[in-house]
């Protein structure tokens, strides 16, 4: 699968994941419902270090939006202020229609982190019998949540199986059967299929387009141009600013570009040029136009984004 950087033009047409034949339509963002999610100028600092820079987006009902980005440009950052995990140094966000940390309707959001918290020795069914309880649903929810949220991730014949037991791919989908146990309106996914293989990348979007056709918002960080190009909507975040959105082919348009990764490294250079041209220090890890500083992202070990 292609990632953020930078390749030789005979590459552009290899290695593209395959798109599932269940893959929902796409569709244009709907400007007249009012979005689920909506940052306005948002900035967040941890120290000297300012890591979002005047944020504006927003986020519409019944689509897959994919924020895009390499690792440390702040999508992490982003998702947790949506969360609430963190709090913005300034600037607006809204949630669900109330004002983050959003702790009023956490029940109708679900959050799939990079890191899986799945208990190794417990069954998949015990797993979600514990992340049940702490949702606050009962027993007699829990009874009809658990069959549906395994159906819907493809493990409906390996609840009573161990999860040691489970590949990398299975784990993926039974850490986001639990972020659905409570039928959220919105769902956050950081980095789902990191790590995986085509096969399972492929089997998880399946799962993902099918929870959009049964209108379930989501956003999804990702830095593969081919997964990318699966969202509805494109955000492309570049050293925590937000260097173009839309859908894929109006990016490509807009940049006049042939591919989604040409058109972000022609973004890229031009913020990066704009910056330098304006006397701003880039960040760590920012490219400079005309050099090769593409990030690496091959490595499973890799720092986890700010």
């Amino acid at each position: 699968m292609k990632r953020l950087r930078e390749h030789d033009s005979g590459d552009k047409n290899k290695n593209h994941m395959e798109k599932p034949a269940e893959a929902h339509p796409k569709s244009p963002v709907t400007q007249s419902a009012e979005p689920l999610v909506k940052l306005e100028n948002v900035h967040k600092r941890f120290g000297k270090q300012e890591v979002l820079k005047g944020i504006d987006l927003e986020l519409r009902a019944g689509l897959i939006t994919g924020l895009l980005g390499p690792s440390g440009c702040g999508k992490t950052t982003l998702i947790n202020l949506i969360v609430g995990s963190l709090v913005a140094t300034s600037g607006k966000i809204t949630v669900l229609g109330k004002p983050a940390p959003p702790r009023s309707v956490r029940s109708e959001m679900g959050f799939m982190p990079q890191s899986e918290a799945l208990y190794n020795d417990l069954t998949a069914k015990e797993n979600l019998r514990f992340f049940g309880a702490l949702y606050g649903l009962s027993g007699k929810q829990l009874e009809v949540a658990i069959p549906k949220v395994l159906g819907q991730v493809h493990l409906e014949d390996q609840g009573k199986k161990v999860v040691s037991s489970f590949s990398g791919g299975m784990k993926r989908r039974l850490s986001l059967a639990i972020a659905l146990l409570h039928s959220p309106r919105l769902l956050i996914l950081d980095e789902p299929t990191i790590g995986l293989d085509p096969l399972h990348r492929i089997e998880l979007w399946r799962s993902f387009n099918e929870l959009a056709e049964g209108g379930v918002t989501m956003l999804i960080t990702t830095h593969v141009m081919d997964e990318a190009a699966l969202c509805d909507h494109i955000i492309m975040l570049h050293d925590g600013q937000i260097i173009a959105q839309g859908t894929a082919d109006g990016i490509i348009a807009k940049a006049q570009a042939t591919t989604l990764e040409e058109a972000f490294l022609l973004f890229e250079n031009h913020e990066s040029t704009r910056a330098l041209e304006a006397g701003t220090p880039l960040s760590h890890g920012s490219r400079i136009p005309g050099k090769s500083q593409a990030p690496s992202h091959e490595s499973e070990k890799e720092a986890h984004d700010v």
